[in-house]
C-alpha cells in the first residue's frame, strides 16, 4: 500500500453525522471483500415489508457500533481507567468484526440450509481467517470477542446487556423503521459508563437514560423484530429454503446462483467449515441477491409448493399471523389444515408449509445473564432492576412468551370457534 494513502477517512452517517475511521487497520478491514459483503446484506431481512424504510445494511451498523466504540473508549479513559493503544485498536477491530458472520436474512438462513451453524460461529471463523491475512493483528481483538482477555470489561463494550452493538442497532432501527419508540440517548449513557472492578458501571445520573433503553428494547421487540408479519414473512422465506432444500436433496434440478447451489445440494456442518477451507470462502460469496433472484425464478418451477410459496414472498401475499399468550388448540390448527390441504390439492406432509405454529420470548433485560449494574456516588454497585425507582423495569426481568398460528389469509377464520 501506499505510504501516502490516507487510510483514516471519514463518511457521513445518517445517525452520528461525520464518523471518522481511527486505525489504518479498521480501514484495511472495511475495504476486505468479507466485510465489503456487508453491504448486500440488510439488517432487518425482510422488515422492509412491514416498514418500508426498513433497506439500511449490516454495513452500515458494524460502522455505527465501531463509532460508538470510539466514544466509549474516549469516555473511559477520561475517568482515569487505562485501555492502552493497542487495546482500543483490538476493541474496535472487535465490534467492527462483530457480525461479519451473518448471511442473508441470516436466522432464515441458520434454520434451513445450514445444519448447526450459527452466525457466532462464522464471525469466529472469519476474524480467524482475517488475522492469518493480516499476520497476527487480529489476536488480540479475537480474545476481546471470545471474552478470554483479562480486562473483562472491553468484552462487555462488545457484547453484554449494554454494548455499543444494542446502542446502535436499537437508534439504526428505530431511524430507518420510523418506529420512535426505540429512540435511546446513546450519547447520554456513553457520558455516564464507568469502570469498576474490571466491570462496565453505568453512573446513577444515567440511570433513567437506563430506564429508557431497556423499554425501549421491549417496545422495538413487539413492535418491529418479533412483529407478528415480520414473523409471518421470515417463516414464509424459511419454509422456502427449506423446500428448495428438500428438493435438492432429492437431486431436483433447481435454479441458482453458483454460491446458493454449494449450500443446497450439499450437508455442511460446523465441522466442515472449519476443515474445509474453501467452504468459508463460499459463504462469504452468498449475498441477499442470491436468495431473492432464485427465488424469482422459482416462483415458476413445476413443484407447485416452491412456486407457490415463491409467489407469495414476491407478491408479498404473506400468511395471515394470529399472535396469543397461550399455545393454539390443536383443534383449530388441524381444521385450518385440511381447509388448506383439501383447497390446494396437498399432500399430509406438504400442509406443513403453509400452516404452522411457533412461539417468541422477549427478554427486555436480563438479570442472570452479564447485568448493567448502576454505580452510586457512595462507590456501591446496584443491578438496575433494584436500583430503578420504575416497577415495570423488575417486571421485565421476566421472560414473556406468545405463540403464534400462520396460514394462507383465506383460511385464517375458519371456524374460529376451536
Amino acid at each position: 500500500m501506499d505510504s501516502f494513502s490516507n487510510k483514516h477517512k471519514i463518511f457521513n452517517d445518517p445517525i452520528y453525522g461525520f464518523v471518522s475511521l481511527p486505525y489504518e487497520i479498521i480501514f484495511d478491514l472495511i475495504e476486505h471483500p468479507y466485510f465489503q459483503r456487508l453491504r448486500r446484506i440488510k439488517q432487518l431481512g425482510l422488515t422492509n415489508l412491514v416498514y418500508p424504510g426498513a433497506l439500511h445494511t449490516r454495513f452500515h451498523h458494524a460502522m455505527g457500533a465501531m463509532h460508538l466504540m470510539c466514544l466509549a473508549i474516549e469516555e473511559i479513559r477520561s475517568k482515569n481507567h487505562i485501555i492502552t493503544e493497542e487495546e482500543a485498536k483490538a476493541a474496535n477491530i472487535a465490534i467492527l468484526l462483530h457480525d461479519i458472520g451473518h448471511g442473508p436474512f441470516s436466522h432464515a438462513l441458520e434454520h434451513s440450509i445450514v445444519n448447526d451453524v450459527t452466525h457466532e460461529d462464522l464471525s469466529q471463523l472469519f476474524m480467524s481467517r482475517l488475522n492469518e491475512e493480516f499476520k497476527g493483528q487480529l489476536s488480540l481483538a479475537i480474545k476481546i470477542f471470545q471474552n478470554k482477555y483479562h480486562k473483562k470489561f472491553l468484552h462487555q463494550l462488545v457484547s453484554s446487556q449494554l454494548d455499543m452493538d444494542r446502542l446502535d442497532y436499537l437508534k439504526r432501527d428505530s431511524f430507518f423503521t420510523g418506529v420512535s419508540e426505540g429512540v435511546i440517548s446513546s450519547d447520554r449513557i456513553i457520558k455516564m459508563l464507568n469502570v469498576v472492578d474490571d466491570q462496565l458501571v453505568v453512573e446513577a445520573k444515567g440511570i433513567y437514560s437506563i430506564e429508557k433503553f431497556i423499554i425501549a428494547r421491549r417496545l422495538m421487540y413487539w413492535q418491529v423484530y418479533l412483529h407478528k408479519t415480520v414473523l409471518s414473512a421470515e417463516n414464509l422465506l424459511v419454509n422456502i429454503l427449506k423446500r428448495a432444500k428438500e428438493l435438492a436433496q432429492k437431486k431436483v434440478d433447481l435454479f441458482c446462483t453458483p454460491a446458493l447451489k454449494i449450500f443446497l445440494y450439499n450437508q455442511y456442518n460446523k465441522k466442515d467449515f472449519k476443515d474445509k477451507s474453501d467452504l468459508l470462502d463460499a459463504f462469504a460469496n452468498l449475498d441477499d441477491s442470491d436468495i431473492m433472484a432464485s427465488i424469482k425464478v422459482w416462483s415458476n418451477h413445476k413443484d407447485i409448493v416452491l412456486s407457490l410459496l415463491c409467489r407469495q414472498l414476491v407478491n408479498r401475499r404473506l400468511f395471515k399471523a394470529e399472535m396469543q399468550n397461550k399455545s393454539f388448540k390443536k383443534t383449530k390448527i388441524d381444521k385450518i389444515k385440511k381447509a388448506v390441504r383439501d383447497q390446494l390439492h396437498l399432500k399430509d406432509n406438504e400442509v406443513d408449509y403453509f400452516v404452522f405454529t411457533g412461539n417468541v420470548e422477549n427478554d427486555a433485560y436480563r438479570g442472570d445473564k452479564i447485568s448493567i449494574n448502576i454505580l452510586f456516588k457512595d462507590g456501591s454497585v446496584v443491578d438496575i432492576a433494584k436500583a430503578s425507582d420504575q416497577l415495570n423495569i423488575a417486571v421485565l426481568e421476566k421472560t414473556v412468551k406468545k405463540y403464534y398460528l400462520c396460514c394462507p389469509k383465506e383460511y385464517g377464520e375458519v371456524n374460529p370457534r376451536f
